[in-house]
C-alpha cells in the first residue's frame, strides 16, 4: 500500500509592510491611544525644557548630571522631545523619530537615572525605561491604522 502523506501547510506569515494588513479595531485604538498619551508626554517635556527651565538651565542641568557635551545635547533633546512629540501625536514620521527618542531616553537612563535605582520618586530609571521601551515600540512597529503615516502609505500604494 502506497500512502503519501501531505505536510501541513505552514502558517502564512503576515504582511507586516505598513498598512498592508490593517490591525483589529481594538489594536488601531490602542496603539493610537499609546501614540498619543507618549507624544504628548515628549511634547510637554520638550516644553518644559525650553520655557520653563529655559535652554540655558537645561544645559546646567544636564551639566550638573554629567550629561557630555551638555551644551550642544540640551538643545537637541528639547527640540527631540518638543518636535518629536508632536510627530508622535500626528503619526507622522514615527519609526524614525521614535526610534530617536528610544535612544535619547536609552542614555537618560545610563548617564543619569541608572545610579538611583529603579523608583522615579528616587530619580531612578523607572519613567525614562517606559517612555524608552514605548517609543521602541513604535520605532518596531509602526504609529498604527489611525496616523498620518498610514494615510500616505495607502496613497503611495494607491499610486504604484
Amino acid at each position: 500500500m502506497n500512502s503519501t502523506t501531505t505536510a501541513p501547510a505552514a502558517p502564512s506569515r503576515p504582511d507586516l509592510r505598513p498598512g498592508a494588513r490593517p490591525e483589529p479595531p481594538t489594536t488601531a485604538l490602542g496603539l493610537t491611544l499609546l501614540r498619543v498619551v507618549l507624544g504628548t508626554t515628549f511634547l510637554l517635556h520638550g516644553w518644559q525644557k525650553v520655557d520653563e527651565w529655559t535652554l540655558a538651565g537645561t544645559q546646567a542641568a544636564f551639566a550638573q548630571m554629567g550629561v557630555p557635551a551638555a551644551q550642544a545635547a540640551a538643545p537637541a533633546v528639547a527640540v527631540l522631545e518638543l518636535a518629536g512629540g508632536i510627530l508622535l501625536l500626528l503619526g507622522l514620521g514615527t519609526r524614525v523619530v521614535a526610534a530617536l527618542l528610544a535612544l535619547v531616553m536609552l542614555g537618560a537612563l545610563v548617564l543619569v537615572h541608572l545610579p538611583a535605582g529603579f523608583f522615579a520618586a528616587d530619580g531612578g530609571f523607572e519613567l525614562v525605561l517606559l517612555l524608552a521601551a514605548a517609543a521602541a515600540l513604535f520605532a518596531l512597529a509602526g504609529a498604527g491604522r489611525w496616523s498620518v503615516d498610514a494615510v500616505l502609505a495607502a496613497r503611495r500604494r494607491r499610486a504604484a
